[in-house]
């Protein structure tokens, strides 16, 4: 049966196990799937600018044995002359067996699913999901910490915006035992859906603004930058854009195994004297992205590889 990636809860958590046991393999063998998807063609569909998650998924099926196509900016698509996403689609679908489309416009990836005869991965749509960034993020955790339950996670900087925000407390909702902490100036803290979320889940979280205050309990903190392109006006971001740099001074007060993701790019939010940090992790992020999305186009296009973990089915 076709299937998509549109949230990270299209995985169930024992399907999302599978997904990253997977991923593991593919690191530890990468020779076993150099030629998985030998004659697979991906089209990249990028409406909105991207380096790390167009170059990811692309550098993924080419280390499949595919081939990639696409074009990533929407004005050297015919969206420039008016084309909708569902013709799109549906004419990449006579190219391409698997589309990995990115929107500014939210909903955007489900409309594309919806019309599409091939695999469409969300990698991205407006301010709402992220989901392949979601999935490097648990991997991230998972091979760091060795588990993805019972611990406390900061969120900090644009959680209003944030999509991968927005993703990853999603996912790790389903996780025993997981605590947040929202760290945000007021204009920027999450959307009430979350919250309502971790309250009828009954989810423990707090919103806070000071990211000094709470760092020392913190066993994972997420940074994030504030969005410019999701600002309305100039003045607002110039306001926020510095309202958390996080530096060596801050992070005395941090565990000594309280490692640091980001899913980039930075700006002025992390300083670059952490990056030699041993608890910096957003560089290893990008690595295990690429192991990520392999395993992703693995399963989605249903492809065992003799010897390799089940995908999810």
């Amino acid at each position: 049966m076709l299937r998509h990636l549109m949230t990270p809860l299209d995985f169930s958590a024992q399907e999302l196990d599978a997904l990253f046991d997977l991923a593991d393999d593919i690191r530890e063998h990468p020779d076993k799937y150099a030629h998985a998807c030998a004659g697979k063609k991906l089209a990249t569909c990028f409406y909105e600018p991207s380096t790390r998650t167009r170059l990811s998924i692309e550098t993924a099926m080419l280390n499949l044995g595919g081939s990639v196509m696409g074009f990533s900016d929407a004005a050297s698509s015919s969206a420039s002359k008016g084309e909708s996403v569902a013709d799109t689609i549906r004419v990449i679908s006579c190219f391409a067996d698997i589309c990995a489309i990115r929107h500014p416009k939210e909903g955007a990836a489900m409309v594309a699913s919806e019309f599409a005869s091939i695999p469409v991965i969300n990698a991205g749509d407006g301010g709402h999901q992220h989901p392949t960034q979601t999935l490097t993020d648990l991997l991230t955790i998972r091979s760091l910490k060795g588990r993805l339950d019972h611990f406390t996670i900061g969120l900090c900087g644009d959680l209003k915006f944030g999509r991968t925000v927005h993703s990853l407390i999603n996912a790790m909702a389903r996780y025993e035992g997981i605590r947040f902490v929202l760290i945000s100036p007021p204009e920027l803290r999450v959307p009430d859906y979350i919250t309502d979320l971790l309250n009828d889940r009954g989810i423990p979280y707090e919103e806070v603004i000071r990211l000094e205050d709470v760092i020392d309990r913190l066993d994972l903190l997420y940074m994030t930058r504030v969005q410019k392109e999701r600002f309305f006006n100039e003045e607002d971001y110039v306001r926020l854009k510095n309202f958390y740099v996080l530096d060596t001074e801050k992070l005395r007060r941090a565990k000594s195994d309280m490692y640091i993701l980001h899913p980039l790019p930075r700006v002025n939010e992390i300083s670059v004297e952490v990056d030699s940090d041993p608890r910096a992790a957003y560089f290893k992020q990008v690595q295990y992205g690429v192991y990520v999305r392999m395993a992703l186009i693995l399963t989605l296009l249903g492809i065992q590889t003799t010897d390799a973990p089940a995908a999810a089915e």
